[in-house]
């Protein structure tokens, strides 16, 4: 999982904690990165980064799947269940 987010971003603060719950609970199955937009503009701008929060799930070396806005832990769980096989 790759976070995009913000210091002075509000939903940012709220789900990161969710993030990071789910990385540990994932057993080594998933990584959590982060990346400030203020700090990596040039990163949110490949990535087409409109909104944070906004999280990438990438495997591979590619983007599988992206969770936009501070969305209940449930749905950022099932998209773990599914692309983390």
């Amino acid at each position: 999982m790759v976070d995009f987010w913000a210091a002075w971003c509000g939903p940012c603060r709220a789900i990161a904690p969710v993030l990071e719950q789910i990385a540990e609970a994932s057993e080594g199955r998933v990584t959590l990165m982060k990346v400030n937009v203020d700090e990596n503009p040039g990163l949110a701008a490949r990535y087409d980064i409109r909104s944070i929060p906004t999280v990438l799930f990438v495997k591979q070396g590619t983007v599988v799947d992206r969770v936009v806005g501070a969305v209940p832990r449930a749905l950022v769980q099932d998209v773990v269940n599914a692309r983390a096989a």
